[in-house]
């Protein structure tokens, strides 16, 4: 007996190995809906996050030059601002339909049916 495969029954396991994979290619992985708890959570963490770098950058700044609670609030106020500004920035976005999948949430009428 030798330890060569046959090649015709190798091309026959092949063709069939490729009919069954033709038949169930998964579908590759897309977000088709966005739905409005994604967008609140991108401006609550777009809202955190300004405040989290205005607070780092203010307390950073307080400890080397030793006025600690001053620019610790000027800092933080401006990343509240800057967070609420980029906020705003968003919902602008998603009213003129600009976000993936904004377009289903103007499309749908005020009672969420398409009415």
């Amino acid at each position: 007996m030798s330890d060569e495969p046959d090649p015709a029954k190798l091309e026959a396991l092949q063709a069939k190995i490729d009919a069954v994979k033709g038949k169930h290619r998964p579908k590759p992985k897309v977000e088709e809906h966005y739905s409005q708890a994604q967008h609140a959570w991108r401006m609550v963490i777009e809202l955190v996050s300004g405040l989290g770098i205005g607070f780092g950058i203010g307390y950073g700044l307080d400890v080397v030059l030793g006025t600690m609670p001053i620019l610790l609030v000027v800092f933080t106020l401006l990343g509240f601002a800057a967070g609420v500004k980029t906020m705003v920035r968003t919902a602008k976005e998603m009213q003129e339909g600009k976000l993936p999948g904004a377009s289903a949430l103007t499309d749908e009428g005020e009672n969420g049916r398409g009415d």
